[in-house]
């Protein structure tokens, strides 16, 4: 067993539960814990023994295009696009986070956490 850590990939996209998030946009942050059996490709060397981080990359920007209200639905869709690509994995935990978010004063972020 093992796990696959993506960490602080950075997105601008149209999240939000106001119309403002919406059209204007924001900054958001995505982390990424796999947990899987790493142990054949830890073996081999070889890719095509492993799961390869920048199609998990490819397949989080392609959902993170995809406008939501709720972080949580988010996390929850990254979440469940990552287990179709592996029959091999045990968990995931996927951290959405929204960098500056609109709540009349300063704050670094606001994060939900979904695992599965």
């Amino acid at each position: 067993m093992g796990q696959l850590v993506l960490e602080n990939m950075e997105f601008y996209a149209y999240h939000g539960h106001y119309e403002e998030e919406q059209i204007i946009g924001g900054q958001f942050r995505v982390d990424i814990v796999i947990d899987t059996d790493i142990s054949k490709a830890a073996g081999s060397d070889a890719l095509n023994d492993a799961l390869d981080y920048s199609m998990i990359y490819d397949l989080i920007r392609k959902e993170m295009i995809i406008p939501s209200r709720l972080l949580e639905h988010l996390a929850k869709r990254i979440t469940d696009m990552l287990y179709t690509m592996s029959p091999g994995i045990e968990k995931i935990t996927v951290t959405v986070s929204k960098l500056n978010p609109p709540v009349g004063g300063k704050m670094e972020k606001f994060s939900v956490v979904y695992s599965k």
